[in-house]
């Protein structure tokens, strides 16, 4: 990269070029946070676009919410890969990248003709991560999977309804997507670094099964972790019906009284010393665990006997956790998150005043730059990266006429 290019992609991965050939959540969610770092990321798109551009709300058509805000910072080309011309214009972006990421499943990646194989005999240098499913020496290699199935298939709804919910539920989050994207990004960031050291790039598989598991089994294998079992699955302290925002006498407060300290700070402040502090419930984390349903109950009916803000200003005082119950619109507001610049308003060329999200770590010496470009519109970039990939203007104009490749629409504003 240029030292022109470097200056626009500050941050800790300055100088990293991305070709990233994910689509919906968990793949972009990756990229999102490698642009934010400061890589170069090339969003590769099919004609019809990533699935997110056209779920609503949106100003504009193909610029949905979910999708203006997991790929800003990249810059969008079109290709048919279904395509000769597609096909090799994309093994050129890949020769110029350090990184190729894809949540393609592998089968049809090789289909395709972009495999690991095909794409390191044009670049032996590149970390191929490719975010599947399933770890692909299993049974369920070829599978599909989507959020929702691998929540199911990990035991979340399962959870959940042990935790109380009338049936089994999804947790109302892409919780799997965003987990095996965290790995997705320490994935590529560790391989760069072994790549420093031997010079070598390679294939690194990043399933969400196997993500979501090692995720929910770490909380919840309990009893079943021993040979002969010492028990049921399931951390008590998070499935018990009672572990929720408390009802105080005029809303809701979060409060976690967690350890010997906070307890003893809890019952002096509320002069409970000598009476349920002296409970032998209450003495020790090992009891309070035993009996966690009485111990959460119990704090669930004092919690009511005061306001929110009385509660919020005793609790301060004695240094007992506890926070309020947001929305999604109070945290728009919030001014921890504004002070810090977090959230910031700013207008999009084509979807006018939007609030934006920066990274959330700090660096002190390569800070990511805030302020990232926005998310692109469909194919905006596509010739200026087949020019930059080696094509001359007529090459370009040829691939477009085809249909190998296709180009932004002129601009329509809100």
């Amino acid at each position: 990269m240029t030292q022109e290019g470097k200056a626009k992609h500050a941050g800790p991965l300055a100088g990293v070029r991305v070709l990233d050939m994910t689509s919906v959540i968990m793949g972009p969610y990756a990229t999102q946070i490698l642009a934010e770092l400061g890589a170069e990321v090339i969003k590769l798109e099919s004609p019809d676009g990533d699935n997110m551009r056209h779920v609503g709300p949106m100003n504009n058509p193909g610029m949905g919410h979910i999708f203006l805000h997991a790929n800003a910072g990249k810059r969008s080309i079109v290709l048919d890969l279904k395509r000769e011309g597609g096909r090799e214009a994309a093994l050129k972006l890949a020769e110029r990248c350090d990184v190729l990421i894809s949540n393609v499943r592998p089968k049809a990646m090789a289909r395709l003709g972009l495999d690991y194989e095909a794409v390191k005999e044009r670049n032996p240098r590149v970390i191929y991560v490719s975010c599947c499913g399933f770890d692909q020496d299993g049974p369920d290699a070829a599978r599909p999977a989507y959020d929702d199935l691998i929540q199911g298939a990990t035991g979340l709804p399962w959870l959940m309804q042990q935790y109380g919910a009338p049936e089994p539920t999804y947790a109302p989050t892409t919780l799997s997507d965003r987990v095996t994207g965290l790995h997705a990004v320490y994935a590529v960031t560790a391989a760069l670094y072994a790549r420093s050291q031997t010079g070598e790039g390679q294939l690194v598989v990043v399933p969400m099964f196997e993500a979501m598991s090692q995720f929910i089994l770490g909380d919840h294998m309990a009893g079943l972790t021993f040979d002969p079992p010492l028990g049921t699955p399931g951390y008590a302290r998070l499935l018990t019906p009672h572990r929720k925002p408390y009802a105080t006498g005029d809303g809701w407060l979060c409060v976690l009284i967690y350890n010997d300290k906070h307890w003893r700070s809890f019952f002096a402040a509320i002069g409970e010393s000598d009476g349920l502090g002296a409970d032998p419930r209450f003495a020790t984390h090992g009891a309070r665990a035993a009996h966690i349903d009485a111990v959460y109950a119990e704090v669930a009916r004092i919690m009511r006997t005061r306001t929110t803000e009385a509660w919020r200003a005793l609790l301060d005082a004695a240094d007992v956790p506890n926070m309020p119950m947001n929305s999604p619109g109070d945290l728009l507001a919030n001014a921890q998150l504004r002070a810090t610049g977090f959230l910031r308003d700013a207008v999009h060329p084509t979807e006018g005043a939007m609030h934006v999200m920066a990274h959330p770590t700090k660096w002190s010496g390569t800070p990511p730059a805030r302020g990232s470009t926005p998310a692109p519109r469909l194919g905006e970039h596509t010739v200026a990266l087949l020019r930059e990939a080696g094509y001359s203007q007529s090459a370009v104009e040829e691939l477009l006429a085809s249909g190998a490749c296709v180009a932004a629409q002129p601009e329509s504003t809100h």
